[in-house]
């Protein structure tokens, strides 16, 4: 059924009120509605047919339900959308995702720089090749058949993805770090329309870390513009969250100016100490670049540390060549030697995110690939140090070439006081940055962040009930209807007639998160129910084993026609 005609569904319901009562699926009653439009919470109910909204507010007599659901007084709300999620490994695994749906998260948005397609055979065998816990065959070529897979696999949150800017490079020049030609370039934008075409919502950057740090402004504007042909917009974990921070943040804007495409800052952030006045003037930017009609956004994570991997340690140039070419390099003394000079330094063309924290003390080591390193899983980089007799920059080259791995890390960069400002503005929605996880299984194998388990939770326990940083009201439009406007994702992130009926009913004065970098893998509480189209996975906190996520596609994807006919 289209969306009018859902609309005028719930419209001849209200309108017909003890006359001729509707039949729905599920019947939300004695609920305080929050819509995610921002205005003040409403007493009513919510009915459901066929995974979709019927009809939301006062319909005494209305509705005839096969099942009710009392909310008691809790709140109402559409499922909120992680829009900046790593749950493509953890949901190969275990489709639950837990650690998320607890919080009330319906929708994971993929595509941080990287994307899971499209894939020529090279990047899927370094694909197999970087996988570390989670160990998994890659039987797909392209992004809209790896979300395909997912859900028929059975996942309980609704996918999208942005494709990487990184990934459609790797698939035309491998891991090396030049300019593409003119040719290269042609074909990597036509990757991004492929991909558009398949539902992607954009194409997302991650310009730290290599190959992603190899490209130009030029490259990234044209591929920019390969998905606003499509409706998609532009995502970017920019050039610098530090030193060159106001910059970075100025080639996003120029960007999303010289393509036409709305463009999101990914986790927003002051980097260092010495940087941390700059948070003020980033805001500043934004809002005069939203002044003159450019779609700036932000999102952010609920925590003043990043996690990453040791690569942020270290330059880009010995990175070229992929992991392989990376360990190699490090096995020379001479390139080690020069490689621990710059470890020691500002990054003058990268960024270094160790020499950013101020001390190896405040560099976490969170997770391994082989069995001998796993004991380190939870010491700093200054602890391994102590224990081998080196320096912390020895340490860090040791592991990855131990490991043959990135080596996952968190970095203690950030100050609460910038938290609590970006957190408080209109413009930023909010992320986990992680994936969505169980305290079990191979999930044990190494730590996560926290943020897994509690950024959602502890923006509205924390920022928005404890310390007041923006309304309740304004904190659900920004976990629902904000990111769903910014991407197109049609009849996402609302409860109007025809909207995708996912839903979640928590406790505004309870919820909370509880994991800590000590305890990492505890469970936020305060969301009682969440329903994924119209299905519950949630009941009584407590995860139903339904898995009815669905691919949710871009304004871009070639089956809205057809679907329209």
């Amino acid at each position: 059924m289209s969306r009018m005609l859902w609309v005028l569904a719930g419209l001849a319901c209200l309108a017909g009120c003890g006359q001729a009562p509707r039949q729905a699926d599920l019947l939300i009653e004695n609920a305080l509605i929050y819509d995610g439009r921002g205005g003040e919470p409403y007493h009513g109910a919510v009915a459901v047919a066929e995974g979709r909204v019927l009809a939301t507010g006062r319909m005494p007599g209305a509705i005839r339900a096969v099942r009710t659901v009392d909310a008691h007084g809790l709140a109402v709300a559409p499922g909120f959308i992680n829009v900046l999620s790593w749950a493509p490994d953890s949901l190969i695994h275990d489709g639950r995702g837990l650690s998320d749906v607890k919080q009330g998260v319906t929708l994971e948005i993929f595509g941080e720089g990287d994307s899971y397609g499209p894939l020529s055979e090279a990047s899927r065998a370094e694909a197999l090749k970087t996988q570390t816990d989670i160990r998994y065959d890659i039987s797909w070529t392209t992004l809209g058949e790896f979300l395909d897979f997912l859900v028929a696999k059975g996942v309980t949150p609704n996918v999208a993805s942005f494709v990487g800017a990184a990934t459609v490079r790797v698939h035309e020049l491998g891991y090396a770090n030049r300019t593409p030609t003119a040719g290269e370039l042609a074909r990597m934008q036509e990757l991004v329309r492929e991909a558009m075409r398949e539902g992607a919502l954009g194409v997302g950057s991650a310009l730290i870390y290599a190959p992603g740090t190899y490209a130009q402004t030029a490259e990234l504007t044209a591929l920019a513009k390969a998905a606003g042909e499509y409706g998609g917009g532009y995502i970017s974990h920019m050039r610098s969250e530090g030193d060159r921070f106001l910059e970075a943040l100025d080639e996003l804007i120029g960007i999303a100016r010289d393509a036409g495409v709305p463009a999101e800052v990914h986790h927003l952030k002051a980097a260092g100490e010495a940087n941390w006045p700059k948070m003020r003037e980033a805001i500043s930017r934004i809002d005069a670049a939203r002044r003159d009609g450019l779609a700036i956004t932000a999102n952010m994570y609920t925590y003043t540390a990043g996690a990453t991997g040791l690569d942020a340690a270290m330059p880009p140039w010995v990175q070229e060549g992929g992991l392989d070419g990376w360990v190699e390099r490090l096995r020379d003394p001479a390139i080690a030697r020069r490689v621990i000079g710059e470890m020691r330094a500002p990054g003058k063309d990268w960024e270094n995110l160790l020499y950013a924290t101020g001390s190896a003390e405040r560099v976490l080591l969170i997770g391994f690939r082989t069995e001998a390193l796993k004991p380190l899983t939870g010491k700093t980089l200054a602890e391994v140090a102590r224990m081998r007799g080196i320096t912390p920059e020895e340490a860090a080259i040791a592991l990855v070439i131990e490991d043959h791995s990135r080596v996952s890390t968190a970095y203690f960069l950030m100050s609460e006081e910038n938290v609590r400002l970006g957190l408080s503005q209109p413009w930023v929605s909010i992320d986990s940055d992680e994936g969505a996880l169980a305290p079990e299984g191979v999930f044990l194998e190494s730590n996560n962040h926290p943020r897994a388990y509690g950024s959602f939770a502890r923006f509205l326990g924390k920022y928005v009930r404890d310390e007041q940083v923006t309304t309740l009201p304004d904190a659900i439009r920004r976990l629902t209807r904000l990111p769903a406007a910014n991407w197109k994702l049609r009849d996402r992130g609302c409860l109007d007639p025809g909207c995708h009926a996912d839903i979640v009913i928590f406790d505004p004065a309870t919820i909370a998160d509880h994991a800590t970098f000590e305890e990492p893998r505890r469970f936020a509480t305060g969301v009682v129910d969440v329903f994924v189209n119209g299905v519950q996975v949630l009941k009584d906190g407590e995860h139903t084993g339904a898995t009815p996520g669905q691919v949710v596609r871009g304004p871009g994807w070639s089956g809205w026609a057809r679907q329209a006919d």
